[in-house]
């Protein structure tokens, strides 16, 4: 039966990470960034501290390619901080889907490279544009012939698209006179895929957290009537549901990062069942902040608009809840 509460080490990493976030990652600078269109900027100088000082680019890499050794529930743990910071890194895309198509080529130069924080890669794949591109050093291509690394300083261009989430920055990326290396099969990029969805969900339930922890908060500050509005029923028990329906995401989150870790084969399942739960989960989890929050809520001025945004554009990145569902349907022989 696997563990799925977090052990000391992985308690002891958040407090880390989410202290560097309160420090450089305030909702008041994330609102900051928005207001000068630059939620979606990458913060160098925050991924190197994030990256390089702390070592989370290369949790998920063996030591013996310059990485902490430590395992994906680890991953997933700064994922959740990530979704809860809103924080500008391209943590998903580089630390989680680029290095587990690496490990799948086993390609010692980049491992090596990402693990260090010195560069980051992003993978070429449709994310309504590709999902940290925008300022990656290497680009994963996947071609018939297998998975290509192609150097992003030399015969590639990258234009910026408006995105729904403004936190989280998407590229248009051309390929026009690059080299690219081949460094493994294309199957590589369903290990990617696969990863990528897998530690979606903890992000996603980050998103979540934030919103419950924030939306209690208020209601029980904000008075009408003369006493607190988390005091009404309705709003009681719309709380308690969302509380219930997040503790269900996290046990799905962290089992779908387990099955990562020990390459169990329940894994597919394991990743459509965390998709289809988590993604739904984090929507109305913003969904109910904005609103609870009243016409506040609803302002440029709250950050509560930026978490809807990022929980929506999280729900469509790696498949809708519906698809996961449907291959949920296919793992288990259930015919529609």
């Amino acid at each position: 039966m696997m563990d799925l509460l977090y052990s000391a080490t992985e308690e002891e990493l958040r407090a880390a990470v989410r202290d560097l976030f309160a420090d450089r990652v305030s909702t008041a600078k994330v609102l900051a960034r928005a207001e000068a269109d630059l939620a979606g900027v990458e913060d160098s100088g925050l991924w190197h501290t994030l990256a390089a000082d702390m070592g989370c680019a290369g949790l998920a890499i063996p030591e013996e390619y310059g990485g902490a050794g430590a395992s994906w529930r680890e991953v997933a743990v700064v994922a959740e901080e990530v979704g809860r910071a809103l924080a500008p890194v391209p943590f998903l895309g580089s630390a989680v889907m680029a290095t587990a198509a690496l490990l799948a080529c086993d390609d010692r130069e980049l491992l090596t490279a990402l693990a260090s924080g010195e560069r980051t890669a992003a993978l070429v794949m449709p994310f309504g544009g590709v999902i940290d591109a925008l300022h990656a050093d290497v680009l994963l291509v996947p071609t018939d012939d297998g998975l290509y690394a192609v150097d992003g300083a030399s015969g590639v261009s990258r234009t910026p698209i408006v995105s729904l989430d403004l936190t989280r920055p998407l590229a248009d990326v051309t390929l026009d006179a690059s080299n690219g290396r081949l460094i493994g099969p294309a199957d590589a990029v369903v290990a990617a895929l696969t990863a990528g969805a897998a530690i979606l969900a903890s992000e996603q339930l980050g998103v979540a957290e934030w919103c419950l922890t924030t939306t209690v908060e208020y209601v029980k500050q904000r008075h009408q009537f003369g006493r607190p509005v988390g005091s009404y029923q309705a709003l009681k028990h719309r709380l308690a549901d969302l509380w219930v329906d997040l503790t269900q995401a996290r046990a799905a989150a962290r089992y779908a990062a387990g099955c990562l870790a020990d390459n169990d084969p329940d894994l597919p399942i394991a990743v459509a069942v965390a998709q289809a739960h988590c993604s739904a989960v984090a929507v109305r989890a913003a969904e109910e902040c904005v609103q609870m929050h009243g016409g506040i809520g609803f302002t440029w001025e709250h950050p509560a608009h930026l978490y809807l945004k990022r929980a929506k554009s999280q729900s469509l990145a790696l498949g809708t809840a519906d698809r996961h569902r449907a291959a949920l349907a296919e793992l288990v022989n259930l015919t529609l």
